[in-house]
Parts: structure tokens; C-alpha cells; sequence
């Protein structure tokens, strides 16, 4: 469903000043505009090259003068927590809808903002709004959970309209988000605190129109912070903020602490004592695992998270990042009960698409070992990937089962066949067979048959 062009040319909605002005107090969240817009073509704040900026980073970077930054503690205690009935107002209606259906959709991606200019995050949330013209309702996304750097080069508030708020100014649900290391890194040209514009439009403590937002109307999210566990029906997905490095991913040091270890401590210690049942997703920014030589593992990140599942005896069912501009998924196979994990990193979201291989070498083929299971490691199959397209997941979840779709934007705003797929049985923790929805053809099928026997007879 591409956004439908006013009858008239209508102006774009000027930023406000960025920190200026207060934001508006509403009384329930908003998500899309009223009426459908046509897409932006240009952004409303000329972005400069950021070119001399990265030069003075990379020189620091250089001289190891670059760290993990310190970032303010969530609302809520040692396990922050937030509701999609929270997010939607408290409308319980909502839930109960998506309880009865027997299922729950949504999208993610990363890697959104853009510097250039609004035509690939158009083409991206285009492709997703076609997601919301279905037959049956229990298909349509419930929300959009976004896997980091959503504002380039450095998270600045001025860009936040043509960045975010333009580029989805059509979607009808709400938007969440785990914080990328552009959201949260600091320009050595300006004086800002790390990570206050994302806090200020994603971490707000009500329904408030952002400063940054414009005129348009939808309201900054609720999250408690950068590190949160989100419950919705059928899923549970436990966020964390991998900091401010280009690499590695970052969630524990002597300079941050150990907040987001105790928070991952408490939040599967509760999975486990509630003996829950439904889909469990770890999100970030950075990813465990990546091929091709732009982005590498976060091996110290992983290795802190697996000590914790390890002791508490509890894993995701899937763990989803983005970081990398490309789309790749892995399949990790644990040694010691045969469970399987994908590992998926969608950061094709909008901002250039990153080709796996140098210049001139071959593609890489997959499927692929990149870790074999010896010593006690456990096997990580390279299962497949798109470096060529900006795309983004269509995500259900239901009592029994996780499926995680990859749909690229080049395909089309009419075409719904992702071009990958996995799912996963929620029981076994094991790859399966999707159980796919009736979803009207069957009974078609049917009617055509019962025509073609009335033929015959004739």
C-alpha cells in the first residue's frame, strides 16, 4: 500500500526548533497523520558531510582515546519494563483482539536513518505499509521495533524529522526502538549529552509531541530506557544498548558498569519463575555474529550474555540486531541440548547497503560454517543474506510458534512472499515446518472444485 499523494501539493511540515520549544502534552499516544501524505523527496535540514568530523573520531580511534559512554538509568528498577497495552494507551481491547486471533505481528529493522536523502527509508516503510492492506486483520503489524541508529551521523536532534518522523509519518502503530552507537555517540564538534535526543523521543515518561517532531503528530515512545524488557502477547522481547563503539558492541565495562548484566540476570530469572510460554527475543544493535569484513563479531558482548542464560538456564528463541547494512541470518546449534538459535541482523533499514565481500572477490555462498562445534563451541551456520537491498523483517509470533520473514523493498509494495525465513518451534527450541494460517484458499480451492464436478455432470 504506497502512501496515497494528497489531491493538492502540500508543503512539508516544518521542524520546530529543536529543544526550543516544549513538547505538546496529549492525553493518548498518536502514531500516523490523519490523512495519508505523499513521500518527502527532499529533507527539510540540509545535512553538511560529516567527512571532517569522522576524520578527527577515526584519529582518536586511532590512539584508543575512544570509550564506551556512561548513559542515565532506566525507569522501573533493575528490570525496566514496559507493555504494548501501555504503548497503546491502555487500550485492552487491543489485546484482546490479538490474544483471540492467536497471533502477533511486527516489523523490524535497523540502521533507518539516512544522510543522503529521504528515498530509501521511502521505499523501506512503503513496502511496510503494504503490510497493513490485508484480508484478514490478524495479519496486519501491531508495531515496529526498530534495532538502532535511527538518526546519522550522530544521533543530533535537528535531523530527527527528516531522519524518523518524515519517513514514517504514515504508519499506523506504534514505533520502539533499541538505541544504535549513532544514537548515542557524540560529535566532537558540538556539547551535547550522549544519547539525549533519542531518550527525549523514545524514553519520554508521557504522551508528549516531541519538539522534534514538527507539526506532525505522533507522539515521542514510552520506554523506561535504552535497556528494557517489552511484553506483548505471544512474545517478550529484552532490549539492550550495545553503546557508542563502531565495534565491538558494548554492555558491560568498568566505565558503565554492570546494570544491563543484572537487568538480563532479573528479567530471565522472571521467565523462568513464571515458567513463560511465549516467544523470547533478545534485541540490540550490535550483532554477535556478522560475515564479510565491514562489521565483526562482539565477541565480549555474546560471551557476557551466554554466562548469564548459561547460569540462570534460560535462552532466546531468537536474537535479532542490526549494525551492519545488510541482512544476514545464522543459525546457532548449542552442543549441549542440540537447541537452535537464529541470529539475525536486519541494518538495511534505509541507510547505505554495504556489500558483504571486497571489491573484486566473490560473493560469499551460503550455507556456510563459520564456527564449528569442537572444544565445546557451539556450530554457527551462515545461512543466507542480502547485501544488494534495503528491507526489513515481518515478524509472528504465536503460542507455539516464531516466524521470523525477510521481505526486501525492491520487491514491491504488492509482493508478500518474503525472500527468507525461519521459524521456530517455541517448545523444542528447534527450527520446524511453519504451520501456515488459513487464510481463505482452501475454501476457494474448494468452491472451484464443486464448479468443475457440476461441469462434468452436465
Amino acid at each position: 500500500m504506497p502512501r496515497k499523494p494528497t489531491p493538492s501539493p502540500v508543503a512539508p511540515a516544518a521542524p520546530a526548533p529543536s529543544t526550543g520549544a516544549p513538547p505538546r502534552q496529549l492525553a493518548a499516544p498518536v502514531f500516523s497523520q490523519p490523512e495519508p501524505t505523499a513521500d518527502p523527496t527532499t529533507f527539510v535540514v540540509r545535512h553538511p558531510s560529516d567527512g571532517p568530523v569522522y576524520k578527527e573520531i577515526d584519529q582518536l580511534n586511532k590512539e584508543h582515546k575512544i570509550f564506551p559512554l556512561p548513559f542515565p538509568a532506566p525507569r522501573g528498577g533493575v528490570e525496566p519494563q514496559l507493555t504494548l497495552q501501555q504503548v497503546l494507551g491502555g487500550n485492552s481491547a487491543a489485546i484482546q483482539r490479538i490474544t483471540k486471533a492467536g497471533q502477533l505481528v511486527f516489523h523490524s529493522t535497523g540502521d533507518c536513518g539516512s544522510t543522503a536523502g529521504p528515498a530509501t527509508q521511502n521505499e523501506v516503510v512503503d513496502k511496510m505499509l503494504g503490510d497493513f492492506n490485508e484480508a484478514d486483520a490478524a495479519e496486519m503489524p501491531q508495531f515496529n521495533f526498530l534495532l538502532g541508529d535511527i538518526v546519522y551521523s550522530f544521533g543530533e536532534s535537528q535531523y530527527y524529522y527528516d531522519q524518523f518522523y518524515e519517513p514514517y509519518r504514515d504508519y499506523p502503530a506504534p514505533i520502539l526502538a533499541a538505541a544504535g552507537n549513532h544514537d548515542g555517540m557524540v560529535s566532537p564538534a558540538t556539547h551535547v549529552a550522549s544519547l539525549a535526543a533519542f531518550l527525549r523521543n523514545f524514553c519520554a515518561d508521557s504522551f508528549v509531541v516531541s519538539p522534534d517532531a514538527g507539526n506532525l503528530s505522533r507522539t515521542a515512545q514510552i520506554q523506561p530506557g535504552v535497556f528494557f524488557t517489552f511484553d506483548a502477547p505471544f512474545v517478550r522481547i529484552l532490549t539492550l544498548y550495545s553503546n557508542t563503539l563502531e565495534d565491538p558492541g558494548c554492555i558491560s565495562n568498568p566505565t558503565i558498569g554492570t546494570t544491563q548484566l543484572d537487568y538480563l540476570e532479573a528479567a530471565l530469572k522472571r521467565v523462568k519463575s513464571e515458567k513463560y510460554s511465549g516467544a523470547l527475543i533478545f534485541a540490540d544493535h550490535h550483532p554477535p555474529y556478522t560475515a564479510g569484513s565491514k562489521h565483526g563479531w562482539s565477541v565480549e558482548l555474546l560471551s557476557q550474555i551466554d554466562k548469564i542464560c548459561e547460569a540462570v538456564g534460560v535462552w532466546p528463541h531468537a536474537f535479532l540486531s542490526g549494525h551492519a547494512h545488510n541482512y544476514q541470518r545464522f543459525t546457532r546449534t548449542r552442543s549441549a541440548d542440540q537447541t537452535q538459535i537464529p541470529y539475525i541482523v536486519c541494518g538495511n533499514g534505509g541507510h547505505n547497503v554495504v556489500p558483504l565481500a571486497k571489491k573484486g572477490a566473490p560473493a560469499l555462498r551460503t550455507p556456510q560454517v563459520i564456527q564449528a562445534a569442537q572444544g565445546g563451541k557451539d556450530l554457527v551456520v551462515f545461512e543466507n543474506y542480502d547485501d544488494q537491498d534495503y528491507g526489513y523483517l515481518r515478524i509472528i509470533a504465536s503460542a507455539t510458534q516464531l516466524r521470523i520473514e525477510y521481505h526486501p523493498a525492491s520487491d514491491g509494495t504488492a509482493a508478500k512472499t518474503p525472500d527468507d525465513f525461519v521459524t521456530v518451534d517455541l517448545a523444542s527450541r528447534t527450527l520446524v515446518q511453519y504451520t501456515a494460517n488459513d487464510l481463505g484458499l482452501p475454501a476457494a480451492a474448494s468452491s472451484i472444485r464443486k464448479l468443475k464436478q457440476k461441469g462434468k455432470k452436465r
